[in-house]
This record gives C-alpha cells, sequence and structure tokens, in this order.
C-alpha cells in the first residue's frame, strides 16, 4: 500500500486495494479469523508499518494472524511486535511466530519457510531453522486441542521441487492441510493445489484467488 512501492505497478495488481477491501468484508464477519501468509508491508521498520496496519486492522473484518514473508523486512521479535500492536491499539493483529493460536477449533501454526534447495550451506541453514519453527509451532498447537493446520509463506512444494524439511514436520505431526503463498503472476503455473502424500495443499497469493479470501472451514 506504501506510496513508495505500489503494487499496482505490476499485472493485475490493479485497484488491489479495492478488491481485496470489497472482497474480503463480503465474505468475512467480525468474528471471523483470517491468516495472513506474509509479505504484509514493504516497510523496512516495525515503526513504518503503522499505516498499513491500521488499514488492516480497521478497514477489513476480522482478526488477523500474520505470518512472515520474504519481503516482511519489519518483522521484529515477537515481543516487540507484540508490544508494537498493543501501543497502537491494532487489537485485531496478531503475529505467529514459534507459537499457535486457536481459532474456531482450528490450531493455526506455521512459520515463513524458504526455498526446496538445501545445496548451499546458508540455504541449509534457513531450512533447517525453518523447519524448527514450524515444530515448536506445531507443538503449541497441539497444547491448544484444535485441529494442526499448518500455514507458510513459501510453497513446501513448487514444481518439481519439494521440501522435505518442512513435509517431514507436518506428517511428524499430523498436519494433513496447509496453505500458502509468495507465488505470483506466471509462476502460479508450478503452485501445487491438491494432496501429495496424505497432505492437501492450497495456495494463497492475492493474485493467485482473485484477492479473494479462501474458505479453510
Amino acid at each position: 500500500m506504501g506510496a513508495d512501492k505500489p503494487m499496482d505497478i505490476f499485472k493485475g495488481w490493479n485497484s488491489y486495494v479495492d478488491k481485496i477491501t470489497e472482497n474480503w468484508n463480503g465474505l468475512v464477519s467480525d468474528s471471523d479469523t483470517v491468516v495472513v501468509n506474509g509479505d504484509i508491508s514493504w516497510a523496512m521498520s516495525l515503526e513504518s508499518t503503522e499505516k498499513d496496519f491500521s488499514f488492516i486492522n480497521s478497514e477489513l473484518k476480522g482478526n488477523k494472524i500474520f505470518i512472515k514473508g520474504n519481503h516482511d523486512y519489519w518483522w521484529n521479535t515477537k515481543s516487540k511486535m507484540d508490544a508494537f500492536l498493543q501501543e497502537k491499539g491494532f487489537d485485531r493483529i496478531k503475529v505467529l511466530n514459534n507459537n499457535a493460536y486457536l481459532a474456531d477449533g482450528i490450531s493455526v501454526c506455521g512459520t515463513r519457510g524458504w526455498i526446496n534447495d538445501d545445496t548451499a550451506p546458508f540455504d541449509a541453514k534457513l531450512l533447517n531453522r525453518e523447519a524448527g519453527r514450524l515444530e515448536m509451532s506445531a507443538r503449541e498447537g497441539q497444547k491448544l486441542g484444535g485441529k494442526l493446520i499448518a500455514f507458510l509463506h513459501y510453497p513446501p512444494i513448487f514444481g518439481s521441487e519439494k521440501n522435505d524439511y518442512m513435509l517431514d514436520v507436518m506428517k511428524k505431526y499430523g498436519i494433513n492441510r496447509c496453505y500458502y503463498g509468495h507465488v505470483h503472476g506466471a509462476a502460479v503455473k508450478k503452485a501445487f493445489n491438491g494432496e501429495y502424500d496424505g497432505i492437501d495443499f492450497r495456495i494463497t497469493s492475492c493474485d493467485c484467488v482473485g484477492f479473494t479470501p479462501v474458505s479453510v472451514e
């Protein structure tokens, strides 16, 4: 939404704020919970998210749970993000970071994820770290007693690539549904929608779903 990096410069993103607002508020009630799978704001610092967060908190119905995307450079420690949200009165936004939330019988767990390639030491380190974060989140979700559903930013399956780090955690905790984002434009051809190894995968990137929230339950 920021003026410095408007999304409508990209093909198919014209009037995206109006589309999101109309479609979101046409489907979502104030008692619903919506998980936002990352790439939420172009802001480079937490303090600079205020305009975007204010819109999401007040203009879009329901409770929102944020997951980190690869462009969310403002992301910080959970304690700092929670303090910022409280200070600004953004009472309808929560952040998912090594924890879980119970919403309508669903234990919402997840993390950012990473690319499906561990040949470079840097990528292998991040994959292990993100798998650990997903496991911590799933473990917390188990304690809440709801049905575990995973929400990621990066796709665990993309074309012929598989992220076994994420898939192994989901199988370990009996997670059979996963929603993800990250993929846009022509790349959606490689996005996997459907069942793989007992897990149902769905893409939720705005331009891939017509700027309309995807129903989980």
